[in-house]
């Protein structure tokens, strides 16, 4: 009874000391591709791996081998298993995902015989539909705008942008300050408001002050010419111009001065009584500007001496 017992039990031994590990479930988005990594035991390294849809190896549809050298093209193919000895994992790629292919999927390592098992493990795949999302304006149904089967809408105003990964965006375009309002945002079932607010665009002004000369605009205006050794000697042979007529209008003035006055003193009475008298002695003109080259002689009645000016 125990022999039978222990045969029975034989095929399953692998299964218990060397099992295929997998996730237990993957959801993903139709039309999407997914991965599905498929763990195992060093010792299963050379083995063949293969991957099949259905609860059971018995009622399993088989969908990719590695000893299929057609199932090895991840791009290329609808599924693909690639088998990584060193890292003892080996990936399925599934491309192009349907609503329909929703299941069980078994990871299976082909131990062969009739006394042994495969070493197999299952997952569920959910590949769900893409949703539509709407964008609404409260109180205004006609105003809806859809994302569709592309999953992505726009228009001069406005653009919706669905990025597949749980998360949809809504772009407004020029906004006016009668976009202000609530909005509905929704995907499937769900739904939230959400209330837009446009404010006025905030401006900065500056005054600039510019003033010109009257006749002249500041177009006009020329830069001050620089300083060069030709203008510099210019200016300094005018200075020297200025100088000496400076000082020849200082001399005239000065002779034409000394003039007057020697007028002024020609005309003292003193001078013209002197003058007089000696016109008596010397004979000559009694005219005070013949003084200067006279001489005058005085006599003195109680001397004998004569004085010579």
């Amino acid at each position: 009874m125990f022999q039978l017992v222990a045969l029975s039990l034989l095929p399953w031994i692998p299964v218990i000391l060397c099992k295929v590990t997998t996730e237990e479930a993957f959801t993903v988005l139709e039309g999407r591709s997914l991965k599905i990594p498929c763990h195992y035991e060093p010792q299963y390294a050379s083995y063949v791996k293969y991957w099949c849809q259905g609860r059971t190896k018995e009622f399993c549809t088989s969908l990719a081998r590695t000893d299929d050298l057609r199932a090895i093209d991840p791009a290329g193919e609808k599924v693909s298993i690639f088998d990584d000895p060193i890292q003892q994992v080996f990936t399925v790629t599934m491309n192009h995902l349907k609503e329909e292919e929703s299941g069980w999927y078994v990871c299976g390592i082909e131990i062969g015989g009739f006394w042994y098992a495969d070493d197999t493990t299952f997952t569920n795949i959910k590949v769900i539909h893409e949703s539509e999302k709407t964008w609404c304006r409260t109180g205004d149904w006609r105003s809806c705008l859809s994302t569709g089967s592309e999953g992505s809408y726009e228009d001069s105003s406005l653009a919706i942008r669905d990025d597949r990964s749980g998360t949809f965006s809504v772009t407004f375009k020029k906004l006016q300050m009668r976009d202000t309002a609530w909005y509905w945002c929704s995907a499937g079932q769900q739904k939230i408001a959400v209330h837009v607010l446009v404010t006025p665009r905030a401006t900065t002004t500056t005054a600039v002050l510019v003033t010109s000369p009257p006749s002249q605009s500041i177009a006009n205006l020329l830069p001050p010419e620089p300083i060069t050794k030709e203008s510099w000697n210019t200016h300094s042979l005018l200075l020297a111009t200025v100088v000496v007529c400076s000082s020849i209008l200082f001399l005239v003035a000065m002779v034409l001065l000394a003039k007057k006055l020697w007028n002024k003193h020609k005309k003292d009475p003193l001078l013209r009584g002197v003058g007089s008298m000696a016109a008596k002695f010397t004979g000559f003109s009694p005219d005070a500007s013949d003084l200067q080259n006279s001489t005058v002689v005085f006599l003195n009645k109680n001397s004998q001496d004569m004085h010579m000016i």
